[in-house]
């Protein structure tokens, strides 16, 4: 007796389809007008589907940032990091390629949001750069995500001239340089002196 022509992998590939879904609401809607029933509507599936894929909007927004960011490609690459991190920072996204920015910036008001970015932030990018720069610092890390979202979102979201319209590979270079230059310096050695000097300013 044959069995049933059902594929034993479609529950995978409705749950990919649930996720991309997911990848496009939250990168054009913000967190809270987003709704599963919305996202089950997109797929063509009961939302109590979605419910036992992901669990909560909170757990589907997190995965929908990872699948975005791509966190375990960032740092699989061997070389200079600074010039790796410039470089994707740099590179011309496709049509209809959604990065983890254009999700993010939607959702900064969100207080739900805000969390699961701040937990993404540290164990995809912070921990993962510590682990690969010895001696650097957490504060050092988060900067350096500072830099590269200041840059992507003066770029790309409010599209400054001055960062688009630049000579080609300009901007890369320096951005990489920025980037070194928090690398470099290990965990906080120039604080005390910074203080020290600054403390003789105000005594004199």
């Amino acid at each position: 007796m044959s069995r049933s022509a059902t594929p034993s992998h479609a529950p995978e590939r409705t749950r990919e389809r649930i996720l991309k879904a997911a990848i496009l609401r939250f990168s054009t809607h913000s967190y809270e007008a987003t709704g599963l029933r919305d996202l089950a509507a997109d797929v063509g599936v009961d939302v109590a589907y979605v419910h036992r894929c992901f669990g909560s909007k909170e757990k589907l927004f997190r995965e929908a940032l990872k699948a975005a960011m791509k966190p375990e490609q960032l740092f699989a690459e061997d070389g200079d990091i600074a010039a790796i991190l410039s470089r994707e920072m740099m590179r011309e996204h496709g049509v209809d390629e959604i990065g983890s920015l254009d999700i993010a910036i939607r959702s900064f008001s969100s207080p739900e949001a805000a969390r699961v970015l701040r937990d993404i932030l540290m164990e995809d990018f912070v921990t993962p750069l510590t682990e690969r720069q010895p001696g650097l610092s957490a504060m050092r890390a988060t900067l350096v995500a500072a830099v590269l979202g200041g840059v992507g979102i003066l770029k790309d979201v409010i599209a400054a001239r001055p960062l688009t319209e630049g000579r080609p590979g300009e901007l890369e270079v320096l951005l990489a340089r920025i980037i070194q230059d928090l690398l470099a310096t290990p965990a906080d050695a120039d604080l005390p002196a910074h203080r020290a000097e600054s403390s003789r300013g105000t005594r004199g």
